[in-house]
């Protein structure tokens, strides 16, 4: 046999065409992370300002005119409102301008994202100096101290990410595995839910009481990383049905291409470029980041909307597993 031969015999035009599709893959990995992290900034971040009378709305025009719009300030009335709009996650941070003196006050969240609130500190400090001021930051909701750069939360997602979909493909692709009926669906989907229980306790306990990473609620959390776990395996599930192997690749695409990046992990929303910024609040990734961030640091706020996301993505996954493998029995009885 000639090596043309051999050559035509090896790759077949369905391994070139799975060959050319993890090609895609890479590149879009590559452009994904680059773009979204090479060149962080904070654009529009939710702030706040205390002052007396008049100049409350001097100083917020102040900082609205910042070159490149990175704070979107709004007037308060007291620090207390500030402190509380922090801890609801409503904005990231807040100046408390001093009626008396020279000397005010920067409120910071740094366990939302220390990245995002060392941004803050600076801006403040560039612009209290152009008016002959000084300011201290004051970390009302601070990292813990075992908590690097506020990552845990972020890693600790994308643990709970990589268990749902590797099981999820293990269960489709191992030895003996054949096309999902809706009575192997259902058994998937249900091995699915033992091991997100299993690996969302893990998780809670292994950045809690083991490592110390994460303060917090270990139910909460536990309950998250159940959730989390699920919610990416039976999207998993639900793409292997509907396109076969290409479906492993299309979840990479989705929660690990499209998805981690765009989470706020590394750099909070408010430093991401506009397209990431769009897209994590709504995949699996982002919102399992803010609402383990919530938990850890911010008494359990503003997590219904990220949780109803991950529920969504659930139900989806589930429902289209179910559908799609009795669809599928379906036609091969009619056939």
């Amino acid at each position: 046999m000639t090596f043309a031969d051999e050559l035509k015999s090896a790759v077949t035009p369905r391994a070139a065409l799975l060959v050319l599709g993890v090609l895609a893959l890479q590149l879009l990995f590559i452009t994904s992370y680059v773009g979204a992290l090479h060149h962080p900034k904070p654009k529009d971040v939710p702030f706040a300002v205390v002052a007396p009378g008049p100049a409350a709305d001097q100083t917020k025009d102040q900082l609205a005119r910042l070159p490149g719009a990175p704070l979107d300030p709004r007037v308060v009335k007291d620090e207390a409102t500030a402190r509380d709009q922090i801890m609801d996650r409503e904005i990231d941070g807040a100046l408390i301008v001093d009626p008396q003196g020279t000397n005010d006050t920067l409120l910071v969240a740094s366990g939302g994202g220390k990245a995002l609130a060392n941004a803050l500190e600076m801006i403040a400090t560039q612009a209290e100096g152009a008016q002959k001021r000084t300011v201290k930051t004051v970390d009302v909701a601070a990292a813990s101290p075992q908590d690097f750069n506020g990552l845990s939360s972020f890693y600790l997602v994308v643990g709970w990410c990589v268990g749902g979909y590797l099981c999820a493909s293990i269960m489709s692709i191992s030895a003996g595995s054949r096309p999902a009926t809706p009575q192997r669906a259902a058994i998937r989907l249900g091995a699915m839910a033992l091991l997100s229980i299993a690996g969302g306790l893990g998780g809670a306990v292994i950045v809690g009481p083991i490592l110390g990473a994460l303060p917090g609620s270990i139910m909460g959390l536990w309950g998250l990383g159940a959730l989390l776990t699920f919610a990416v395996g039976a999207i998993t599930l639900a793409l292997e049905a509907l396109t076969g192997i290409i479906g492993i690749g299309l979840a990479v695409l989705l929660i690990v291409v499209a998805g981690n990046p765009s989470a706020g992990g590394a750099f909070p929303l408010p430093m991401l470029p506009p397209f990431w910024k769009a897209i994590g609040p709504a995949l699996p990734p982002g919102a399992g980041t803010w609402v383990a961030r919530s938990i850890a640091y911010f008494k359990g706020n503003a997590t219904t909307g990220p949780l109803l996301v991950l529920s969504a993505w659930a139900v989806a996954g589930t429902a289209a597993t179910l559908v799609t493998a009795k669809y599928r029995r379906k036609s091969l009885s009619d056939a």
